[in-house]
């Protein structure tokens, strides 16, 4: 007798072995990973940017969406399968029969128009200008629209894949990867260690290699590669402290791959290639904290992996976290001290607007019915940051980093529950008293800010801050004021000036101290949302090229949310965004339509 599996990816072991269930039932995922789950994956594809589709098998078991699933095989002979009715969030359960005995299922397929993880670019949206790019971004329920697959942060498996592409491009995966160009365009890959199914990545494009030493480099396009490979000198130094913190680095290389602009996200922490956006690249590498979180994610979030989504504040708060303690063993407290003041000020915002009863301000999160993306907000990045500082400043930071290596080793390579983790807390680090000082439940499962959330004191900071007020006092603010100011010191000059300001001080801002000039990202944002709020048209020009060739939802979000507030600010907002948006990756797309309300308004 037959019976139907629900599945996601590779190489599935006969259903009468003992398998190693997952930690918790997952919401957003169909694969019935209590039953039956893949131990390895075997892709192989080809990529066809004239039709914009990769095609090929995956042997192993499967979720998907907007697949075409051209046929399914059992140990080598051809099985039935089926698709259920998609669902807009979740896609399609595929449902492929096998026997007890069964050892692999293959599944034949190709992707369809709409794939949201995959973003084809032409040559005109790259640094180049003269070949296709193509990335992925898989994170958090997207890898099923690439690859039928488990796709479940709970399930973990190792891989293996061919590609095969245009033989003037480059093909790299989230894998042990080669750094010269394949002449007949076919590229192998394998990634020993087990991973789950969002950190499967792949980019194919015109890409050059700059090696720092044996353990780290930086890939890019041509154009910018000499600019990326100066502003990331420092990942050597940074493997280092991570490693001297928490144990060692267990993922063999740390290379990072320079995207083009249209990528949703400041930074993607796959295993052995960091994908990261080019709006970091300022020129004077005061925005590498980027490359330190997504470092500390080969502890926190890749080694140990947060059961589902509703635990997404196991990956990022314990790695901003992590990301702030590299950067203070390496750039001093007072550095850190600015950039965790900067975050707990945009945590307080975020609690602010979402309200302090919102059920979203909590660590643990409940998303069932709902897409994971919802829940990428301040609070499971910020609020977990302050959580674990808090129990640092409780037992002091010598137990707590003992605690920390412990918890990276014991649990590596495996995902963990909320619940698992705080049963670990209260039984390998606080003691009965500690545990009346710190209500860790509070802080996991209730709303809002705690009272005893840790303040940040910066006194780098609070050279910007007497700025603002000078200049608000209508005292003389000039460009020596701003000397030896990094990234941080103009964002938080900017966000200590009042709300409203008149159009003659934006004007002095533009026209005497260049701030709409300025091409860094972060102070471009922070500096073109102060002119929406107080509709300074003479930056509406610089606003608009900024819409058009950034992609990075960090950026673009409150830009366009901004310009909704008003009818006049919409119709501008609509005009730019009906071009722009073919250039931004569907995961900001998502976004924006939502607060455009776009599909009305076409």
């Amino acid at each position: 007798m037959r019976t139907a599996v629900f599945f996601s990816v590779i190489l599935l072991f006969a259903c009468n072995q003992k398998q190693e269930k997952t930690s918790a039932s997952d919401p957003h995922s169909f694969s019935n990973s209590q039953e039956v789950i893949i131990r390895h994956l075997s892709l192989n594809l080809n990529v066809d940017f004239n039709e914009k589709k990769l095609s090929g098998f995956a042997e192993f078991t499967l979720d998907s969406r907007n697949l075409q699933i051209e046929k399914a095989e059992a140990d080598g002979e051809e099985t039935s399968f089926q698709l259920s009715e998609p669902d807009s969030t979740f896609g399609s359960c595929l449902i492929v029969s096998i026997t007890p005995q069964t050892k692999k299922v293959k599944v034949y397929y190709h992707t369809l128009p709409g794939a949201e993880a995959l973003q084809w670019l032409s040559a005109e949206q790259t640094a180049g200008g003269v070949h296709p790019f193509l990335f992925t971004q898989s994170q958090a329920i997207l890898a099923r629209t690439w690859i039928p697959i488990q796709d479940s942060p709970g399930v973990r498996f190792t891989y293996d894949a061919t590609i095969t592409c245009p033989p003037s491009l480059m093909a790299l995966m989230s894998a042990e990867n080669d750094t010269v160009l394949h002449a007949d365009g076919i590229y192998h890959f394998n990634m020993p260690q087990p991973v789950p199914s969002y950190l499967m990545a792949l980019a194919v494009g015109d890409l050059r290699f700059h090696a720092y030493d044996h353990r780290c480099g930086v890939y890019a396009e041509p154009a910018i590669i000499d600019k990326a490979a100066y502003e990331f000198a420092d990942m050597p130094a940074m493997i280092d402290s991570a490693s001297q913190l928490y144990g060692d680095y267990r993922w063999g290389r740390y290379d990072v791959l320079v995207l083009p602009p249209s990528f949703p996200f400041g930074g993607m922490e796959n295993p052995r290639l960091t994908f990261a956006t080019p709006t970091v690249i300022a020129g004077d590498r005061s925005l590498t904290s980027l490359i330190a979180h997504e470092l500390a994610h080969s502890w926190s979030g890749n080694l140990v992996t947060n059961a589902t989504w509703n635990d997404f504040w196991l990956n990022e708060g314990f790695t901003t976290y992590f990301e702030m303690r590299i950067m203070e063993k390496i750039y001093g407290k007072p550095y850190s001290d600015m950039l965790s003041k900067i975050s707990l000020e945009e945590l307080k915002n975020t609690v602010k607007e979402m309200g302090d009863t919102n059920p979203d301000t909590r660590l643990f999160l409940d998303l069932k019915g709902r897409n994971p993306d919802d829940g990428v907000t301040d609070i499971a990045y910020e609020k977990g940051r302050m959580f674990l500082t808090l129990l640092e400043q409780t037992v002091g930071r010598e137990r707590w980093d003992a605690f920390l290596k412990n918890y990276f080793s014991e649990h590596a390579f495996k995902s963990v529950t909320t619940a698992q983790f705080e049963k670990y807390l209260n039984n390998h680090l606080l003691t009965d008293d500690e545990k009346k000082k710190v209500n860790v439940k509070q802080w996991i499962y209730q709303p809002g800010l705690p009272d005893d959330c840790p303040e940040v004191v910066s006194d780098e900071l609070r050279k910007a801050e007497t700025a603002a007020n000078d200049f608000v006092s209508g005292k003389e603010v000039t460009h020596e004021t701003f000397k030896g100011w990094t990234t941080h010191h103009y964002l938080h000059f900017m966000r200590s000036l009042p709300e409203k300001l008149s159009l003659g001080q934006l004007y002095y801002l533009d026209k005497n101290l260049g701030f709409n000039a300025v091409q860094n990202a972060e102070i471009r944002c922070q500096w073109l949302q102060l002119c929406i709020k107080n509709e300074y048209r003479p930056a509406y020009e610089n606003l608009e090229n900024f819409l058009m060739t950034v992609g990075r939802r960090k950026f673009v979000r409150p830009l366009y949310k901004q310009l909704a507030a008003t009818p006049a600010g919409k119709e501008f907002a609509l005009k730019v965004y009906e071009t722009a948006r073919t250039g931004y990756h569907a995961v900001t797309r998502q976004s924006i339509d939502e607060i455009l309300e776009w599909k009305e308004a076409s």
